[in-house]
């Protein structure tokens, strides 16, 4: 049930680290972290911006989308967290993906990027001035990268 995702305990474990790691890189809150951890899960996955984030695996998944990332790419929680990342662009889109990943992954993050999306019906779209960052736990190992936006444009 996509209202009540942000109050599974899992969810609210990585949204912490989510969270604490865009302060750590950026210096600012994604959002006010007033209340208990559930109660921000549930302000993060209300809020009017785009949040998505993926794992560390080969190719990663993405393991979260908030409602707006979930509206904007067309998907169901159970089809987005299935959904390798690389397919959130077409591939002639990829290598620059790729290649913003690979510099927010060296400096921890990147800020500023601005690139073409496709939904899951094939709406494409323009993001921009998205921060993604990565996603490290209360040690600081790698366990993800997570990417934020509040504009986007239908490309047609």
């Amino acid at each position: 049930m996509p209202s009540m995702l942000w109050a599974q305990p899992e969810t609210i474990a990585w949204l912490q680290c989510l969270l604490d790691s865009f302060h750590c890189w950026t210096g600012r809150e994604l959002l006010p972290r007033d209340g208990p951890p559930e109660e921000q899960a549930r302000a993060l996955f209300r809020a009017p911006f785009v949040v998505v984030s993926h794992g560390t695996e080969a190719d990663p998944v993405l393991n979260y989308g908030n409602q707006a990332a979930l509206d904007l790419w067309e998907m169901a929680w159970e089809q987005l967290t299935r959904t390798p990342s690389r397919l959130t662009a077409e591939p002639m889109n990829r290598e620059e993906r790729a290649r913003m990943l690979a510099v927010a992954a060296a400096e921890g993050y990147f800020a500023g990027y601005r690139g073409v999306r496709i939904s899951a019906s094939g709406k494409r779209f323009l993001v921009e001035d998205a921060t993604v960052w990565n996603v490290v736990d209360g040690s600081g190992l790698l366990i993800g990268q997570a990417a934020t936006f509040a504009r986007w444009t239908p490309v047609g």
